[in-house]
C-alpha cells in the first residue's frame, strides 16, 4: 500500500525546491516580517503532469494576486514546491524536507489521491493541517482531524460519489439496464473509485458480471476489453488515471466495445490535450468532472480563467485550465480564508476555522467540511461527450457544445444520449 511508504526510501534525489516567481523582486515585507512559507509537491512530470502543471499555474497566480494586495496577515506569501514526478514513493521524503529543511509554515497537498495518501502520515507526525487537492477519500483510514479535502465528492461515502451520477442516469433508463463491468487500475484512486462503484451497483440494483484490476504499467488493454466483452455487460465502469484512460478508450474503440453506457471514473479525459488526442472516440462516454465552463459555473471564475489562459499560452501547460487550473487557485483561496479567519498561521487554529466555517472560492461557494474532512454536500458532475468530429479544436473544448451535464440535477444542461452506440460517430 502506498501509505506504508517510509521516508527512508525516498529522501534522496528530490532535487532543489522551486520558489514561486510570485516572490521574485520582493525585497521588503510588511513591517519587516518574514514571508509565510507554503510548501507542497506537485506532479510536474510523469503521467499526472497534464493536470499538475495546471494546478501549479493556478497556485502561482493566486500567490501573485495575494502579494500584490499586501499578502496575508500583513506578510507576503512564498510558495515552495517540488516536482513529485507523479510518483507516490517521492512524496514522504518531499514533505519531510519541506517541513524539516525548508521550514515551511504551512503545507498543502499535491494533486491526486495517489500523491495525497502518502503525504498524510508525514503531516500527522508534525501535527500540520493539510488541505488536499482532488483526493478521493484519502483520509478514510487515517481519520486525521486536521485534514480537509478539496474535491466535490462528499458525505459519509465519498468513494461512491464520483460514480453515483453515472448509476443514477443508468437506473432511470427504460428498460433499466441490468449488469455492470468494473475495470480499475491497481492504484489508490482507482481502487477507491471501484469500491464506490461496487457499492453503487448494489444500491441501484445492478449485477456485477466483471470486476478486475489491471497493472498501472499496462500498455496493451485489449485483453481487458475482450474480457469485458465476454461478460456482455450493459454498463462499463472504468476507474483509471490518464494513461490508462486513453489506452482503455482506444482499445474499446478498436475492438468495438459498445455497452449501453461507459465511463464513470476516468481521470484525464478532462484535459485539453487528451480530448484533442481522442476527439470522436470520446463520443458517448459518460464520465465524472469537477467543473465545466457553463454560464452558471463560469460566472465567479471568469476573471481567473482569462488571466490563466493568457499566461498558459506558449508555456506548454493546458491552454484552458478547466480541470485543475481553477482548483489550484481555489484550494489556496480556502487556506487563505482560514488564515485570515483564524488571524493566525497556527495549524490548530486554521483547522478549527475550517471545521466550523463555510469556505468560498471561485470554483465552489459555501463548502463545509464534515467527517474525515470531506465536503458535507457533494457537487460531483457526470458529463456526456457527443457530436465531436475530427475538426474539433481548442475552440470546441473552450465551450459546452460537445458536452452535456447530466448530474447533479441543479447543473443539468440536457438529456443523456442512450444507449452509448447512438452517440458514437463514425
Amino acid at each position: 500500500m502506498q501509505r506504508q511508504i517510509t521516508r527512508r526510501r525516498v529522501n534522496a534525489g528530490i532535487g532543489a525546491a522551486l520558489v514561486s516567481p510570485a516572490l521574485a523582486g520582493t525585497r521588503a515585507f510588511a513591517q519587516g516580517a518574514a514571508p509565510i512559507k507554503i510548501g507542497f509537491g506537485m506532479a510536474l512530470t510523469g503521467p499526472l503532469a497534464v493536470n499538475g502543471q495546471q494546478a501549479l499555474l493556478g497556485a502561482t497566480i493566486w500567490a501573485e494576486e495575494v502579494n500584490a494586495k499586501g499578502g496575508l496577515l500583513g506578510r507576503q506569501v512564498q510558495l515552495i514546491h517540488y516536482d513529485d514526478q507523479s510518483n507516490p514513493s517521492n512524496v514522504p521524503g518531499l514533505y519531510t524536507k519541506l517541513l524539516e529543511v525548508d521550514k515551511a509554515d504551512l503545507v498543502v497537498s499535491g494533486y491526486a489521491t495517489n500523491m495525497v495518501a502518502p503525504a498524510i502520515p508525514i503531516v500527522m507526525q508534525k501535527n500540520k493541517t493539510l488541505v488536499s487537492l482532488f483526493a478521493l477519500d484519502a483520509n478514510s483510514e487515517f481519520h486525521y482531524p486536521r485534514y480537509f479535502s478539496y474535491i466535490p465528492t462528499a458525505g459519509a461515502h465519498p468513494k461512491q460519489t464520483i460514480s453515483e451520477g453515472f448509476f443514477q442516469v443508468a437506473a432511470a433508463q427504460n428498460p433499466k439496464p441490468q449488469t455492470v463491468a468494473i475495470a480499475a487500475e491497481d492504484a489508490e484512486f482507482s481502487r477507491n473509485a471501484a469500491e464506490g462503484a461496487r457499492a453503487n451497483a448494489k444500491q441501484y440494483g445492478f449485477e456485477v458480471v466483471y470486476d478486475k484490476t489491471y497493472p498501472p504499467n499496462t500498455t496493451d488493454y485489449s485483453p481487458v476489453v475482450r474480457a469485458i466483452q465476454a461478460g456482455n455487460p450493459d454498463l462499463v465502469v472504468i476507474c483509471s488515471y490518464p494513461l490508462s484512460s486513453v489506452g482503455m478508450l482506444l482499445s474499446a474503440n478498436e475492438l468495438g466495445l459498445k455497452p449501453k453506457m461507459m465511463g464513470a471514473a476516468m481521470v484525464g479525459l478532462q484535459a485539453t490535450a487528451i480530448k484533442d488526442k481522442l476527439k470522436g472516440k470520446l463520443n458517448g462516454v459518460v464520465n465524472y468532472d469537477n467543473w465545466v465552463p457553463s454560464t452558471k459555473m463560469m460566472a465567479p471564475a471568469a476573471e481567473f480563467f482569462k488571466k490563466y489562459q493568457a499566461r498558459a499560452a506558449g508555456q506548454g501547460v493546458d491552454p484552458l485550465g478547466y480541470y485543475l487550473g481553477g482548483w489550484g487557485y481555489a484550494y489556496l483561496q480556502v487556506l487563505a480564508q482560514a488564515i485570515e479567519g483564524a488571524k493566525s498561521i497556527n495549524d490548530d487554529k486554521i483547522a478549527d476555522y475550517l471545521r466550523n466555517n463555510a469556505v468560498n472560492s471561485i470554483m465552489a461557494e459555501g463548502v463545509r467540511f464534515g467527517k474525515n474532512g470531506e465536503w458535507v454536500k457533494a457537487h460531483q458532475l457526470q458529463v456526456q461527450y457527443h457530436d465531436i468530429t475530427d475538426a474539433a479544436n481548442l475552440e470546441t473544448w473552450r465551450g459546452m457544445s460537445y458536452q452535456t451535464v447530466l448530474k447533479p440535477d441543479e447543473e443539468n444542461t440536457g438529456a443523456v444520449i442512450y444507449p452509448y452506440a447512438n452517440a458514437v460517430k463514425a
